[in-house]
C-alpha cells in the first residue's frame, strides 16, 4: 500500500479515489443507480462475496454516498439508496462508461450513432425485461416533474435524442458537429404528427435528452409539442439504464434510441440503433398497440 502524501490531502482526485476508487465500490454504485438496493440483490447482480459487499457498503455509507433505510422490522433489513452526495457521482459513472464505450470497447470514433453489433448495442438491447427504478422524477418542458413511465397509460414510448436546436438560432451554431447526432427536430415532429394515433390507443409519449429544461421548453413551445420533453441533465435515468452517450463539446448527449415500457415499468421493446426515424416512429406505434405481446430486442436498420 502506497504511503499517503501530504499533497493528496488537498487533491480532489485523491480524496474521491479514497472513497470510490475501487472496482467493487464503483460497481456497487452502478447497481444502486439501476435500482438494485437490497443486499441479496446486489450480491446476486455483482457475483461478489457477502464479506466484500458488506465492506464496500459500510465504506460508502460512512462517507455519506449511500444511506441505509429500514424496509423490514422483523428481522431488521435495510436497503441502500443514493444520498444527494451520492447522486453527484452519477455524471462520473456515465463519463467513465462513455470513455470506455469509445476508447476501450469502440475504435475511438466520436459519433452519435452506434454499430448494429457491439458493446453498446448488446447493453441497450439487454434492457428488455428490465424494470425502470421507481422514484425517478425528471423535470419536463412544461415545468412539471414526471415519472418517465406515465401513470395510467397502456404503455409509454420513451425516445431519447441528442439535442434539439434552439429556436431562432441557426443549427450550425447550436448543433454538435458529431456524425449521427442530427435529426432531433425531425424526430420530435414525427412523434408530433403521430401523436393522435398514440393518444387514441392510450399510449403515452415522452422525449428525453440531457438538454436543460429551459432549452427544451423553448423548443416545445416553438414546435407546439403535445407531449413532454424530459430533462436528464443530472443523468439519473442515463445511469439507471446505462444508456449510451457521446460527448459534444463539454456536454454528454444521449444517443438516439426508443424504449417501449409497460405499465408495470418493464421494458418490453428496444429500438437501437435508430437510423430511419419516420419508420421507427411507426414501428414503435405498432409495437405499442400490441404491447401485451412477448418483449423483443431489435434495432431499426431499415
Amino acid at each position: 500500500m502506497h504511503p499517503r502524501r501530504a499533497a493528496d490531502d488537498a487533491c480532489g482526485i485523491a480524496q474521491a479515489a479514497a472513497v470510490v476508487g475501487d472496482w467493487w465500490s464503483l460497481l456497487v454504485l452502478r447497481e444502486v443507480a439501476r435500482g438494485h438496493v437490497r443486499f441479496d440483490r446486489l450480491a446476486n447482480e455483482l457475483s461478489v462475496s457477502r464479506k466484500v459487499l458488506a465492506e464496500r457498503l459500510r465504506t460508502l455509507t460512512e462517507h455519506h454516498v449511500l444511506e441505509r433505510r429500514l424496509y423490514q422490522d422483523r428481522p431488521p433489513r435495510h436497503e441502500y439508496v443514493l444520498t444527494e452526495q451520492g447522486r453527484g457521482l452519477l455524471p462520473t459513472l456515465v463519463s467513465l462508461q462513455d470513455w470506455a464505450d469509445r476508447w476501450l470497447l469502440g475504435d475511438g470514433t466520436l459519433t452519435g450513432q452506434a454499430a448494429d453489433e457491439g458493446a453498446e448495442a448488446r447493453r441497450v438491447t439487454s434492457l428488455v425485461g428490465e424494470q425502470l427504478p421507481a422514484g425517478l422524477r425528471l423535470p419536463g418542458s412544461d415545468g412539471r416533474e414526471y415519472d418517465p413511465v406515465a401513470a395510467g397509460a397502456r404503455a409509454t414510448v420513451l425516445f431519447a435524442y441528442p439535442a434539439t436546436g434552439v429556436p431562432g438560432v441557426p443549427d450550425d451554431i447550436t448543433a454538435p458537429p458529431v456524425p449521427g447526432s442530427a435529426g432531433c427536430t425531425l424526430e420530435n415532429r414525427q412523434f408530433r404528427a403521430a401523436w393522435p394515433r398514440f393518444r387514441a390507443d392510450g399510449i403515452a409519449v415522452h422525449g428525453v435528452s440531457t438538454q436543460t429544461p429551459q432549452e427544451q421548453a423553448a423548443f416545445a413551445r416553438a414546435e407546439d409539442l403535445p407531449f413532454p420533453l424530459l430533462c436528464d441533465d443530472r443523468l439519473q435515468l442515463t445511469a439507471a439504464l446505462r444508456l449510451p452517450t457521446f460527448r459534444a463539446g463539454q456536454s454528454l448527449r444521449l444517443k438516439r434510441l426508443i424504449l417501449l415500457v409497460g405499465p408495470d415499468r418493464v421494458i418490453r421493446h428496444v429500438l437501437f440503433p435508430v437510423r430511419d426515424i419516420p419508420a421507427a416512429v411507426l414501428h414503435v406505434l405498432d409495437l405499442a398497440r400490441s404491447t401485451g405481446s412477448r418483449p423483443s430486442r431489435e434495432g431499426d436498420k431499415r
